[in-house]
């Protein structure tokens, strides 16, 4: 069973609609809709997730944020790109960044045809390349200052290790060379971001890791402010400004992430709904789909 990238002319697209791979344990899912996200995942290579659109007309994603490094392509078409302050109209060829943390969106113009392909990776593992490397020697990830490149060769060089990746006869240590050579090559091309220019203010920091700790629990807006030392009236005026969302949409985001390790686990839908802190499966659903584009079934396949 050969996986196959958005890539391909819209003409050409067959196959199931939401197809994940998992090449240690290979899964599909099938949907009756053939334009449907596919995700891509190996047991070698934990610290890399893959997903890719053939036909995002469909796809529409709330503001939201991800606990790892974001990296893909716009493979066909033009998005509204949003990332932190920015927004923008981007297409092909274009190269998008989020670090992890950083609020951003895309979605379709209109009702134009786009597809895209994204690569979700552990930010331990880029750090401690980082290190390696010699850009971030007193943090464990050093953020990037870019949020999009228009550059030939990185758009170019992310097909090639986006092919290699997701390739059924790549070897393991294939992989991995390869997912070193490129984000060695993304490290030396695009500058991070000054760690003046990032410094957060820690009161908000706190509230966020709190948050993030206690996101599967019923949590009041008093539990926050106590353990961040904080007043509600400031926490809700600086919250967003500083993450680009609410406390509770943050809530939200966390809980669609758990919920993202659990499916993988091979977790039930109603169960995991529930152990993430959702009061029903249909809750989880829509607020899951709001933030991934997905259901939580094509996702865990």
């Amino acid at each position: 069973m050969r996986y196959n990238g958005p890539g391909w002319p819209a003409a050409s697209v067959s196959g199931p609609a939401a197809q994940i791979m998992n090449h240690a344990n290979p899964k599909t899912s099938t949907s009756a809709n053939s334009a449907g996200p596919r995700f891509w995942r190996n047991d070698a290579l934990p610290f890399i997730e893959a997903r890719s659109v053939r036909d995002g007309r469909k796809v529409c994603y709330a503001k939201h944020s991800h606990e790892t490094f974001s990296i893909g392509v716009i493979t066909r078409g033009r998005t509204t790109y949003v990332n932190r302050d920015s927004r923008e109209r981007v297409g092909d060829n274009t190269l998008v960044l989020m670090n992890p943390g950083d609020v951003h969106a895309c979605n379709p113009i209109d009702d134009e045809p786009w597809s895209y392909r994204m690569l979700y990776v552990d930010r331990s593992w880029l750090g401690g390349l980082q290190k390696e490397l010699g850009f971030s020697p007193n943090t464990d990830f050093r953020p990037f200052a870019a949020t999009m490149s228009t550059a030939p060769v990185l758009y170019d060089e992310f097909n090639r290790f986006y092919d290699i990746l997701t390739g059924d006869d790549t070897e393991p240590l294939n992989r991995e060379c390869a997912a070193v050579a490129f984000f060695d090559q993304v490290q030396q091309s695009l500058d991070p971001a000054p760690m003046q220019e990032r410094e957060a203010n820690r009161r908000l920091e706190r509230a966020a890791e709190f948050l993030s700790d206690n996101c599967t629990r019923p949590l009041k807006l008093e539990d926050v402010c106590s353990a961040a030392n904080i007043s509600a009236s400031y926490l809700i005026r600086a919250f967003k400004k500083h993450y680009g969302m609410t406390p509770h949409a943050y809530l939200l985001n966390r809980r669609v992430q758990v919920a993202r390790s659990l499916l993988k686990g091979g977790g039930e839908i109603a169960d995991v709904a529930l152990e993430v802190g959702f009061s029903d499966q249909a809750h989880f659903q829509r607020v899951f789909k709001q933030f991934l584009a997905a259901t939580p079934g094509q996702y865990r396949g």
